[in-house]
């Protein structure tokens, strides 16, 4: 895949903050637009990565339920990164997570940004 269509996503907003939802709908949009989009949980960003944490969480009622978002994200191949740190104060492990979310550190996020990835942050 060209370097252009790469993205990475910074999110350090939790369930709490209706800018989560927006960043997983840009992330949605861009692959469908057939980019590869990496999702990077920082703070309390990495609260969206726990199970059952988003199962009935809509943060602008006029937005999809997140869980559905976060769903045909990782569906469509997107691929979720949490920040270990973040993780660990918050007591998460890799059991605690969703299915297909990854604690890794930043390395891997340096990793797209240095592959041609265009960043946002929210």
């Amino acid at each position: 895949m060209e370097n252009s269509k790469k993205l990475a996503i910074v999110l350090s907003r939790g369930t709490d903050d209706e800018r989560s939802t927006v960043a997983w709908t840009i992330a949605n949009t861009g692959l469908d637009a057939g980019q590869q989009i990496t999702m990077f949980l920082v703070s309390s960003g990495v609260d969206l990565a726990r199970k059952g944490a988003i199962d009935n969480v809509r943060a602008n009622p006029f937005d999809p339920p997140l869980k559905d978002l976060v769903d045909r994200f990782q569906e469509k191949g997107g691929r979720i990164l949490v920040c270990p740190p973040c993780a660990k104060f918050r007591g998460y492990d890799a059991d605690g997570l969703i299915e297909g979310a990854e604690i890794v550190g930043s390395p891997a996020l340096h990793a797209q940004i240095v592959d041609g990835a265009a960043t946002l942050t929210f």
